[in-house]
C-alpha cells in the first residue's frame, strides 16, 4: 500500500514549500489560547495575519458572531457590491479510480456508471444553456482511463459554443496537461482538498491516486503554471476538525495569492451530504450551520478579494444568509448525475450525492432580486 506520499508514476513533482509551510503555521497558531480582547483585536485590524485567523475561527469566536457579520458585510460590499455570481456543475462521466468513503463515485460503489459521448455533452449543455446559465463547471469521476484528458479537452471545446465561462473539476492533472486544457477552452480548475488532517486523509482515501496528499495540494499551482486564469480551493467540511480545515484552507489560499499575484483566487466551503454507501465514520465531524456560517464570514474578511462560493449541498434560507454577508458565488440548476438534463439520454448515471437546494436558476435568480442582490451569469466577454 501507498502511503500519502508516494508519487505515482507520471506524477509532475513541483518546486514548492507551500504544503510546508501550511503544516508548521497550523502547528504554530495551535499553541494560541484565544481570549475575547484577542477576538475584538483581531476585528480591529485592517488586514488579518494568520494568527488573527486562527482566533476568528475559535469556538470562543462565535460569541462575536454578529460583530463579525457586520466587518465581512462591509469587505463583501465594497469588493463585490450587490453582485452575487451563478454558475451550474455539468457531470459528464462517473467513473473514478478512488475509494473515498464519503463519495458515491467510489470505484466500489454499485452506482450506474456512465460517460457521455459527445452527441450527448452538446445535448446536455444545450439544454442547461437555455436555463441562462453562461458559466460552466466541467466535472467528471477521476479516472484517468474513461475521462481522459483528450476527453476533457473535447468537453471543453464543445462548452464554448455554449458558455462564456469554463471551469473544471476533475482528477488533478500535470502541468501540460493543463495547458491542453486552457487552449481548449478551460478558465479555472477547482479541487478540493477534502481533508489537510494527514491521518484523517489516511483514512478516507485507502487508494487510488488520491492517496498522495501532496500532489493534490499542488494543483492550484500546477493549473496556474498550465495557463489558468483562476483556480479554487475547497475543504469537505465533515472530515476532520473543522476550525483546523478550515485555518488551512483560508492559509493555503493566502499563500498561493501571495505567490501568483495575477491569479484570481476562489474559496469553497461544501459540508458532507448524504450519499450511497457512505461511511458512517462522516458523521464524527459533523459542522452545524452557526459553524459553517462564522467559517464563512472569517474567510470573507480575511480573504477580502476571493470569491467564495456557497453550493446547494446548502439549504436555500442558509444560501440567502451567505450572499448577503460573504458569498459572491451560488450554483443554479444543479444535477450531480451524469445525463439527466435533457432528458433525452438513455443510459444516465447515478448521483454523486444528495443536493439540498434544488431551485431552478430562474427560481435563484427571483430570490436574489427579492435580496436586493444583482444576479450575474458573467462579466467576462470573449474576444
Amino acid at each position: 500500500m501507498k502511503t500519502i506520499y508516494d508519487y505515482y508514476p507520471n506524477m509532475d513533482k513541483i518546486k514548492t514549500d507551500i504544503p510546508k509551510q501550511i503544516k508548521e503555521k497550523l502547528n504554530e497558531v495551535k499553541k494560541i489560547k484565544p481570549t475575547k480582547s484577542m477576538i475584538l483585536h483581531a476585528l480591529s485590524k485592517e488586514r488579518l495575519k494568520a494568527e488573527d485567523l486562527y482566533i476568528l475561527l475559535s469556538d470562543l469566536s462565535l460569541d462575536f458572531l454578529e460583530d463579525m457579520a457586520n466587518r465581512a458585510r462591509s469587505e463583501r460590499y465594497k469588493y463585490f457590491g450587490n453582485n452575487v455570481y451563478l454558475f451550474s456543475p455539468l457531470y459528464i462521466a462517473n467513473y473514478c479510480d478512488n475509494s473515498c468513503k464519503y463519495c458515491g463515485f467510489r470505484k466500489d460503489s454499485d452506482i450506474l456508471r456512465a460517460k457521455l459521448d459527445c452527441k450527448e455533452i452538446q445535448m446536455e449543455m444545450d439544454a442547461l444553456s437555455k436555463t441562462g446559465i453562461e458559466d460552466v463547471l466541467i466535472l467528471t469521476g477521476e479516472h484517468e482511463k474513461n475521462s481522459s484528458i483528450e476527453y476533457i479537452a473535447n468537453a471543453c471545446k464543445l462548452a464554448k459554443t455554449y458558455f462564456r465561462e469554463i471551469g473544471l473539476e476533475v482528477y488533478p492533472c500535470n502541468v501540460d496537461d493543463y495547458k491542453i486544457l486552457h487552449k481548449a477552452g478551460a478558465d479555472f480548475v477547482t479541487v478540493f482538498q477534502e481533508t489537510y488532517n494527514e491521518k484523517a486523509y489516511d483514512y478516507f482515501h485507502p487508494s487510488g491516486h488520491k492517496r498522495n496528499i501532496e500532489y493534490r495540494m499542488n494543483t492550484q499551482e500546477r493549473a496556474i503554471l498550465g495557463g489558468m486564469r483562476g483556480v479554487g480551493f475547497g475543504a469537505l467540511f465533515g472530515l476532520s476538525d473543522p476550525i483546523d480545515d478550515a485555518f488551512c484552507l483560508a492559509y493555503h489560499a493566502a499563500l498561493v495569492q501571495k505567490k501568483y499575484p495575477y491569479a484570481e483566487i476562489s474559496i469553497s466551503l461544501p459540508r458532507i451530504r448524504p450519499t450511497h454507501g457512505a461511511d458512517e465514520t462522516i458523521k464524527l465531524n459533523l459542522v452545524s450551520d452557526k459553524k459553517l456560517f462564522q467559517i464563512l464570514l472569517v474567510m470573507r474578511i480575511f480573504m477580502p478579494f476571493a470569491s467564495i462560493t456557497i453550493s446547494t449541498r446548502e439549504s436555500s434560507d442558509f444560501r440567502k444568509l451567505a450572499v448577503k454577508y460573504a458569498a459572491t458565488k451560488i450554483s443554479a440548476s444543479v444535477d450531480t448525475g451524469i445525463g439527466h438534463r435533457s432528458g433525452a439520454i438513455k443510459d444516465t448515471g447515478s448521483d454523486q450525492f444528495e443536493i439540498n437546494d434544488t431551485n431552478s436558476t430562474e427560481d435563484v435568480y427571483k430570490i436574489l432580486k427579492d435580496l436586493g442582490m444583482t444576479p450575474v451569469f458573467t462579466d467576462y466577454i470573449n474576444i
